[in-house]
């Protein structure tokens, strides 16, 4: 069997959108992809909604912690996918990767109302992770915000 292929997902608080790719990448890529999250700027903990957000579809991230960039400083990644919303947020930058990809995802931690209306937007959220996923599984590319595909592995 080959190597996995290392990919690195990247936004600013590493508790929300990074978290839920590395746990679809995790646990639907059937050990292809060895996966990672990180941010610039990472919260004290793994946003609770986005934690019940994919317990609803059966992946548990409870475990999983936000992470400072700075962890992966001399690793390099076959794949880093920045996950920020590019009109709100500046998206962290990350030299050690063959290749580079940005979904531009907006922020559920800013969403407001009620639970269940901030789940509403965690969930379509997670969803298009997922999407987005489940294509780089079944075809060995992430496409970016324009819909070019980046090949990987």
């Amino acid at each position: 069997m080959s190597e996995p292929i290392r990919i690195l997902v990247l936004c600013t608080g590493n508790s929300c959108r990074s978290q839920m790719a590395e746990g679809f990448l995790r646990e639907l890529g059937g050990g292809r992809f060895e996966a990672h999250s990180a941010g610039t700027e990472p919260s004290e903990r793994v946003h609770p909604l986005a934690v019940k957000a994919m317990a609803e579809v059966g992946i548990d991230i409870s475990a999983q912690e936000p992470k400072d960039l700075g962890v992966y400083d001399d690793e390099e990644f076959d794949l880093v996918i920045t996950v920020c919303d590019g009109a709100k947020q500046s998206c962290p930058m990350f030299l050690g990767a063959r290749e580079n990809v940005h979904w531009s995802l907006e922020d559920p931690a800013e969403a407001e109302g009620t639970e269940e209306e901030r789940m509403v937007v965690f969930r379509g959220i997670r969803d298009e992770i997922r999407r987005r996923v489940e294509h780089l599984i079944e075809t060995g590319e992430a496409l970016n915000d324009e819909g070019e595909p980046v090949q990987i592995g």
